[in-house]
C-alpha cells in the first residue's frame, strides 16, 4: 500500500519511494520527491502560471521516456489546469503547478518540468527570452561559456540583463526578463542575436541546426522562443545518467567554466547548499520591475 502524506492540506499517495531511479548514483524516487520539496521555494515561482509539459521517466532515464501535455489519468481534482489553444486551433488541457502540493504530486510521477516563455493568461506573448547554447562534440560547455559571455554583453548593449543556467545536459541556457511581447517578435530578435554571434565568432557559433555543421561548434538555438516551444524549467531534474539539475549559475562561474567545465555540473544534492549561499540566482526573472522592452529593429 502506498504511503499517504499530507501536503498543504492535500492527501497524497506516494508510490515506490525506495525504487532506484538513477542507478549511477543510487538515487531513489523518495530522494527525487524530497529534492523537489526542499527546492520548492525557488522552483515554484518559475512554474507558477505557466502551462507545464512533462517529460516522464517513471522507470528512470534508462526506461521509457515520453512527453505529455494533458494531465495524466488519475490527476486529482484539486490540481489546477488551464485550456491552451494552439496555432492549429487544437486545444490541450495542461497542468499549472501553483503550489507545493501540486509540485509533490507531479514529482511522484517522476518528471522533468518544461515551461513556455509566456504565462497562461496570454499565450504567445512572451515575458522571457531564452537562448539555448548546445555544443556539438568535441565542443563542450566550455565553448558554451565563451559564447554566453559574448551574448551577455550583446544583450547588455540593448539594455537587457541576461542570466545563465546549466541545461542539466550538455550546454547552457541564457534567459532575460521582457515586457510582454508577441512570441514571434521575440523569436525574430533571438534569431538576430544568433546570426550576429555567428558573424562575430565564426569558428565557434552556428545559428542553423544542420547536423553536418555542428561538430566543434555551439548551436545558438533561438527557436525555443516560439509560442509552441518549451524549455527545461530552472531547477528541474533531468532524465540523464545522474540526477543533474538545470541549475542557475553566476557569471563568475560561467567565466571559470571556460577553463574547468566540470564545475558547471550540478546534481540534486548540490542545490540546497547553493540556494543557501546564493538564493535564487534567477529570481529577477519573476520581478516585473526588472523586465525590459524588446529593442526595435
Amino acid at each position: 500500500m502506498s504511503p499517504i502524506t499530507e501536503v498543504e492540506g492535500r492527501r497524497l499517495a506516494l508510490s515506490n519511494l525506495e525504487k532506484v531511479l538513477y542507478p549511477a548514483t543510487g538515487t531513489t524516487k523518495g530522494e527525487v520527491v524530497h529534492y523537489y520539496a526542499v527546492t520548492a521555494g525557488a522552483l515554484l515561482p518559475h512554474l507558477r502560471d505557466r502551462p507545464v509539459s512533462f517529460l516522464r521517466y517513471p522507470d528512470g532515464p534508462d526506461g521509457q521516456l515520453f512527453f505529455t501535455k494533458n494531465p495524466p489519468p488519475g490527476t486529482p481534482e484539486w490540481v489546477k489546469t488551464v485550456e491552451v489553444r494552439h496555432s492549429d486551433a487544437t486545444t490541450t488541457q495542461q497542468v499549472l503547478v501553483q503550489d507545493m502540493a501540486t509540485l509533490v504530486w507531479a514529482a511522484n510521477l517522476v518528471v522533468e518540468f518544461h515551461t513556455p516563455q509566456w504565462l497562461a493568461d496570454e499565450r504567445a506573448c512572451a515575458d522571457r527570452l531564452v537562448l539555448d547554447l548546445d555544443p556539438g562534440p568535441p565542443a563542450t560547455v566550455a565553448e558554451c561559456c565563451e559564447v554566453a559571455l559574448w551574448l551577455r554583453d550583446r544583450l547588455a548593449a540593448d539594455g537587457i540583463e541576461a542570466y545563465a543556467k546549466t541545461s542539466g545536459s550538455k550546454g547552457l541556457h541564457l534567459l532575460a526578463a521582457l515586457e510582454r511581447t508577441p512570441s514571434e517578435e521575440v523569436s525574430a530578435y533571438a534569431k538576430k542575436l544568433a546570426v550576429e554571434a555567428e558573424r562575430a565568432l565564426p569558428g565557434l557559433v552556428l545559428h542553423r541546426m544542420k547536423r553536418a555543421l555542428r561538430p566543434g561548434k555551439v548551436f545558438v538555438d533561438f527557436s525555443q522562443n516560439a509560442a509552441a516551444k518549451t524549455t527545461a524549467t530552472p531547477y528541474t531534474l533531468r532524465a540523464k545518467e545522474q540526477p543533474t539539475v538545470s541549475a542557475p549559475v553566476t557569471w563568475e562561474e560561467v567565466e571559470d567554466g571556460r577553463a574547468d567545465p566540470g564545475r558547471l555540473v550540478f546534481l540534486a544534492g548540490d542545490i540546497g547548499g547553493r540556494l543557501e549561499r546564493f538564493g535564487d540566482l534567477l529570481g529577477a526573472l519573476n520581478d516585473p520591475g526588472r523586465a525590459r522592452p524588446l529593442p526595435h529593429a
